[in-house]
């Protein structure tokens, strides 16, 4: 289990006992990952005490606030076991929904998101936010979900270790799963509310969000051919500015019509040069992207399982 924390010191100790008591039945051996992002009230204190009394946990600690995502991809990095899920630590994520998750893990799903379908936060502020950015997500990376703020999630080892998150793209992460050929499924789960500390989110990372959003759906669909959406359109752009200024070009060489006082000559010229733009812009996106690719070895496709015989192994 991962669990990012952020000055949660009074539900800590309820967390880790709600933790113990949802994992005893199950017989499974897990860790307990915190990654304390950076708090200023008794977070990591209370963490070191735990830690020294359950082996089973591992308490990282930043040196500052470096945000959610970072505290995940930290857990990722440290986490050993072959299921990965992650929590958050403010009590709203139910433990007891662990259990439920790594079943349907099990049914084949590559990653299971949690649906809190019966969400205890304000409406206007949170929910309906979440609302809308859900379906944008959904539709923009057309990975279907209803709820891909939950923290909430199980993995498979595989697909954890190979998520590259930056910026506050956790929100993403089902999406980034899909590129890795990831198969995902979501299940409702319990939702409660806050009994301490506050909310560290608000409406204010709506912009962020479309942001991050645009960054993702490049990455997902344009990553290793990026001429191929620059160079669209610059070729629709230079395209449209050239017949303009073609037709324009008719109507003086036949009609003697003047070229002098007509903004749409300034237009033409524009969609031209801009369309030249896009498409050096989209060469030097290729070189980039090549070089992003050669210079980690990093390979242009995500294999599942091979199936290899005996008598084809090089000596």
């Amino acid at each position: 289990m991962i669990l990012p924390v952020y000055n949660e010191e009074e539900n800590i100790p309820i967390l880790y006992r709600e933790l113990c008591e949802a994992l005893a039945p199950t017989k499974w051996s897990h860790e307990i990952i915190f990654v304390d992002d950076g708090s200023s009230d008794r977070s990591w204190e209370i963490l070191s005490d735990i830690q020294q009394r359950d082996e089973r946990v591992v308490a990282i600690r930043f040196r500052r606030n470096f945000g959610q995502t970072a505290a995940l991809s930290a857990g990722f990095d440290h986490a050993s076991g072959d299921v990965v899920v992650t929590l958050d630590a403010d009590l709203q994520n139910d433990p007891r929904d662990i259990p439920l998750l790594v079943t349907k893990l099990k049914e084949g799903y590559d990653l299971v998101n949690g649906w809190r379908f019966d969400r205890k936060d304000p409406f206007l502020s949170r929910r309906l936010p979440s609302m809308i950015a859900n379906w944008i997500i959904s539709t923009t990376t057309n990975v279907k979900l209803h709820d891909y703020g939950c923290t909430l999630k199980a993995f498979r080892r595989e697909i954890a270790a190979n998520l590259r998150l930056y910026g506050e793209m956790h929100r993403f992460i089902p999406a980034i799963a899909s590129g890795l050929g990831a198969a995902i499924t979501e299940i409702r789960v319990n939702h409660r509310e806050r009994r301490f500390g506050k909310s560290k989110y608000g409406i204010s990372r709506t912009i962020r969000v479309v942001l991050d959003l645009i960054t993702v759906k490049f990455f997902l669909s344009y990553s290793t051919r990026p001429i191929q959406m620059f160079g669209l359109l610059g070729v629709v752009s230079g395209g449209i500015g050239f017949v303009m200024a073609l037709w324009m070009t008719i109507q003086r060489q036949l009609y003697g019509m003047g070229l002098a006082n007509r903004p749409l000559l300034l237009l033409a010229i524009l969609l031209m040069f801009t369309g030249l733009q896009f498409v050096s812009l989209g060469l030097i996106a290729e070189l980039q992207s090549r070089t992003y690719h050669e210079s980690q070895n990093k390979p242009i496709y995500v294999i599942r399982k091979t199936l290899q015989g005996n008598h084809l192994k090089r000596e």
